[in-house]
């Protein structure tokens, strides 16, 4: 029983006993006659978290809504279990209704062609978004711009899985995560060559504006990958300042530039590793690291 702030309050029957609240009915009455006062109180705690899956599950409010779910996550969730919010086994007549009730609630979310379209895009997306790993601001974003493109009606006559593959590829470059069409192609297993065409579509009928790479984001990344040690990426990072100051940069794929500069730092710091080591690393072809260097010793004069 809580007392709380209903003991300034006296009871109106008897004059004499202070309020008193159960938590469990929900009911307040007077503590020395016991007249209820009401019957339901509205909970006024704090909202109960579950952080795992041992016990129950004392969390009321459900998954938070999402761009990246076919229904936004504000679908109808009708429970399972046959019981009424006592836990009391429900009725014969009842269980028949609630069937009844779950078959057409089932229907009902798979009916429109629209919503079959997002539950096939959005569980592709779901599955690009654990290969690639990235987070779920990318996520968020990417379903938007494909259900602006559904809206636009570009999806028609083409491939759902490219065209999710272009919006993620879209929402990385948006959100400057440094991934690259290679691998989004990669990942959904679909040719470099039909992503990039559908996100040249997504940019001209959607008026997207992109912001340049920048690739000094992408030093971690290939430089996790070939092994190489944080004063080489310092060093390049450097390097890949200076260049950019000096406008020599521009118009340069992103990962080839930051390949380069990190095999010039190796060079510099006298790291053994080869151009086919950072290649490798960077997904680009060796060619592109000397033409790059080439360009960065003459530009630096190193």
């Amino acid at each position: 029983m809580v007392k709380g702030e209903n003991q300034k309050y006296k009871c109106p029957r008897c004059g004499k006993g202070t309020l008193v609240t159960d938590p469990n009915t929900g009911e307040n009455f007077c503590g020395a006659c016991g007249f209820v006062i009401t019957e339901k109180v509205e909970e006024s705690g704090p909202e109960w978290r579950s952080f795992s899956n041992e016990g129950e599950n004392k969390s009321r409010a459900g998954v938070p809504t999402s761009l990246a779910m076919h229904d936004m996550g504000l679908a109808t969730v009708i429970n399972p279990q046959n019981r009424d919010a006592t836990g009391k086994p429900l009725t014969a007549s009842m269980k028949s209704t609630i069937e009844r009730l779950r078959t057409w609630d089932s229907r009902s979310q798979v009916h429109e062609p629209v919503d079959r379209n997002f539950r096939q895009a959005f569980s592709e997306l779901d599955r690009l978004k654990d290969k690639l790993a990235v987070g779920d601001a990318v996520i968020e974003k990417a379903a938007y711009i494909y259900r602006k493109a559904l809206e636009k009606g570009l999806v028609r006559g083409r491939s759902i899985s490219a065209l999710i593959a272009s919006a993620l590829y879209a929402a990385c470059r948006d959100t400057e995560t440094p991934r690259t069409l290679k691998d989004i192609g990669q990942a959904s297993n679909i040719k470099r060559k039909d992503i990039a065409r559908c996100y040249r579509l997504l940019l001209r009928e959607l008026n997207l504006k992109m912001p340049v790479v920048d690739p000094i984001k992408c030093i971690s990344r290939i430089a996790s990958k070939a092994g190489l040690s944080e004063k080489t990426k310092r060093k390049a990072t450097k390097i890949l300042q200076t260049a950019e100051e000096n406008k020599i940069s521009a118009g340069k794929d992103p990962m080839g530039l930051a390949a380069a500069a990190l095999y010039v730092a190796c060079v510099t710091n006298g790291e053994n590793k080869t151009q086919r080591d950072v290649a490798e690393a960077a997904g680009v072809t060796e060619v592109t690291i000397r033409n790059r260097y080439k360009g960065l010793k003459v530009a630096l004069n190193l």
